[in-house]
């Protein structure tokens, strides 16, 4: 893990659900700026969260997508349509939208992702390396929430049946 923080919330064996949850956090939290690291993979499963993004537009969204052509987490299969252009997907349902394909062009397309509020997506081509998707130390999932609820300063969710 590089720079594991309390504000990280790692979300595993949940393909294409990031960009959704990430959606309704910044909508939540509009005075946090709130990034996303979506593989390409997981945004073809759930292409409907693009359009949200997109339709919602929270100005505090910044979406890093990982387009790799392979389904990183479950193993590296090979995407159906290596072919896709992510940027013009994502410009077409109404985000700005900047393809990366240098370490250079992402610091000066991250930074303006910070400094110009809108929804955005960094379109990040990489090859694909299986070894980043293992984690260098296992996570669990009920530490990961509960901390970053605290970081973010929400309560807890309690069920009305589990309330006495």
């Amino acid at each position: 893990m590089i720079r594991d923080r309390a504000e990280n919330f790692y979300l595993e064996d949940a393909m294409g659900l990031a960009l959704p949850l990430a959606i309704g956090l910044a909508v939540a939290k509009p005075d946090r700026p709130v990034f996303i690291i979506q593989g390409d993979g997981g945004l073809l499963m759930h292409m409907g969260a693009l359009v949200t993004a997109g339709a919602v537009a929270p100005p505090n969204l910044t979406i890093l997508l990982i387009d790799n052509g392979v389904h990183g987490a479950s193993g590296g299969q090979a995407l159906t349509n290596t072919g896709l252009n992510y940027t013009a997907l994502a410009i077409a349902a109404g985000l700005e939208a900047t393809p990366v394909d240098h370490p250079d062009a992402f610091a000066t397309a991250l930074a303006t992702s910070i400094i110009v509020p809108r929804t955005s997506m960094l379109t990040l081509k990489t090859e694909p390396d299986l070894n980043i998707v293992i984690p260098s130390e296992p996570l669990d999932p009920v530490v990961i929430k509960r901390r970053f609820e605290d970081a973010i300063g929400v309560k807890r969710y309690v069920p009305e049946m589990f309330k006495t």
